[in-house]
């Protein structure tokens, strides 16, 4: 296995805690943020905008994703200026369709050839990555965030399909991949092996980090002996 500093894909925490968010802040290998209202609502949260301007001051230089929440594509379109207008290391996610299921891509043109910096959000299709990749403008920095680990969800192996939409992606030099959604740390060298440019990753997960390379014996003694000091723990007898 690839030595995590040996790893060529940057590694975004996912998450809408502001102490966890600085606690990512402070590790170097972490390379950027990202949000989602289902993240926010988690929290507690429900100031949007006082929520983003605390993080935006705490985090000045390193890309941010906060999402629009409109099902209205007019509202989406005002939403995502205002909050492209925060700060200039922020991404503005737009869903790559509305509830609806009515496409996003004539908005994500319009804001990308104005040089607003978009995450588009929420894509498992190929079609869709395609259809993305034809709306960004080629000289317009972009994500495009494919959810990997939901695709697993459904049984499908998602490494071709990566490996697929990145060789999509190849139309739009400035935009880059991001494997959303996963499931477990190793997704994180699935990704990197396929060529995806980013992975959003929980805290929980990146805490899981300091296994990586661990010697098998040891975990293997380490969880018998957690097994056995919480039976000890919980005071069972036969």
């Amino acid at each position: 296995m690839t030595d995590v500093p040996k790893l060529k894909i940057k590694i975004f925490a996912d998450g809408a805690d502001l102490k966890g968010m600085l606690e990512m802040y402070r590790r170097p290998d972490i390379q950027g943020f990202t949000t989602n209202p289902t993240l926010m609502r988690k929290a507690g949260l429900s100031d949007y905008r006082a929520f983003a301007r605390e993080v935006l001051g705490a985090i000045p230089d390193r890309p941010i994703s906060f999402e629009v929440f409109s099902d209205d594509f007019a509202e989406m379109e005002t939403q995502a200026r205002e909050i492209a207008s925060w700060a200039p290391n922020v991404n503005v996610k737009i869903p790559v369709t509305n509830t609806k299921g009515e496409p996003s891509y004539a908005l994500v043109k319009r804001l990308s050839a104005e040089g607003i910096k978009v995450n588009v959000t929420a894509l498992f299709t190929l079609e869709q990555v395609r259809d993305v990749a034809l709306a960004l403008a080629p000289e317009t920095p972009a994500f495009v965030s494919v959810f990997a680990g939901r695709i697993a969800d459904t049984g499908r192996d998602p490494m071709p399909h990566m490996a697929a939409a990145k060789a999509i992606l190849g139309l739009r030099p400035r935009a880059e991949l991001i494997w959303a959604s996963p499931r477990e740390l190793l997704n994180i060298f699935h990704a990197d092996a396929v060529g995806c440019d980013i992975i959003t990753v929980t805290n929980d997960l990146l805490a899981k980090l300091k296994n990586v390379g661990k010697d098998l014996a040891t975990f293997s003694l380490e969880t018998v002996k957690m097994f056995r000091d919480d039976a000890v723990k919980a005071g069972f007898q036969l």
